[in-house]
């Protein structure tokens, strides 16, 4: 009888690298999600999952399965209540002492998605897989194609309390300021420019702009703490992070902006994930269309 070793677990909680996943693919502890999405083709994220994907990874789809039902006035991709979360979680095979794995294409986008809700619902061992599918296979790891199976588990956590904002919350903390608003949207569509996502183009008044491209090398992998913390610190002006609140379109590249702040060692920034596309969907709200000083 042979036995497969396994090292004591060490949890990830930010990036990981392909190596370090191509070691656990056999380890029962761990869950690797494929992330991959397509904002413009809804449905070609699964279909390049069904095409090729690492070995054991289960799909989650971004309008499916890591967003809830949309009124109109909620955002593109608001949050799901949290018992159709604990659903989801448990469905892809994540129960307590799991190490989950997120990965998308190559920047880490849509995994960030993932890699945020988890930990607001409680479970801290969730990373994200460095330079995605992408590096994986530029590495030279092997992808399978078809659906995985996974066994169902009992998913355990509840939204952890301030970890996010509500557009009401939002609204009201517009003029203080100890709170620093950060835009993670490219810098046109934060100056209401060349908007194609959503039906009204600008930003939340007062807010800061920071691309979150600008989080990555040109492989797609995150730079450094150093360069990072570097590059943040004329955005931030000295704010505690706990007066940070991060927003983007519809409550996607915000947790990639999370992600990377928390790899440079900043913890305590909030997430607004309403997002522009909720807060302009009232016509009574406010908007900025020009960088604030």
């Amino acid at each position: 009888m042979s036995f497969v070793f396994f090292p004591l677990m060490t949890m990830h909680k930010t990036l990981v690298s392909p190596s370090v996943v191509a070691q656990h693919l056999q380890d029962p502890s761990w869950v690797v999600v494929d992330c991959r999405f397509d904002l413009a083709n809804p449905a070609r994220g699964e279909e390049v999952y069904r095409e090729g994907h690492i070995p054991g990874a289960r799909y989650a789809d971004l309008d499916r399965h890591l967003s809830g039902t949309k009124t109109g006035a909620n955002g593109r991709h608001p949050l799901p209540a949290s018992d159709e979360l604990i659903r989801t979680f448990g469905e892809l095979g994540i129960g307590p002492h799991i190490q989950v794995i997120a990965y998308d294409a190559d920047s880490g986008m849509y995994a960030g998605r993932l890699w945020w809700m988890l930990r607001w619902m409680g479970h801290d061992a969730v990373a994200v897989l460095d330079g995605g599918l992408a590096r994986w296979q530029r590495e030279g790891h092997a992808v399978r194609g078809g659906v995985e199976s996974a066994t169902p588990a009992n998913f355990k956590g509840a939204p952890r309390p301030g970890w996010r904002l509500t557009v009401v919350e939002v609204e009201a903390g517009l003029g203080n300021r100890s709170r620093l608003l950060v835009d993670s949207r490219a810098p046109d569509r934060y100056r209401g420019i060349n908007e194609t996502l959503d039906k009204v183009g600008g930003h939340i008044p007062g807010a800061a702009n920071y691309f979150f491209h600008d989080n990555l090398s040109a492989d797609k992998t995150f730079k450094s703490p150093e360069q990072l913390r570097a590059q943040w610190a004329p955005v931030l002006k000295g704010h505690d992070p706990k007066d940070v609140v991060v927003y983007c379109g519809s409550g996607v590249t915000a947790c990639h902006n999370l992600l990377a702040l928390e790899h440079a060692g900043i913890y305590g920034v909030k997430v607004f994930p309403g997002s522009w596309s909720e807060w302009s969907a009232d016509p009574s709200r406010p908007i900025a269309s020009e960088p604030d000083k």
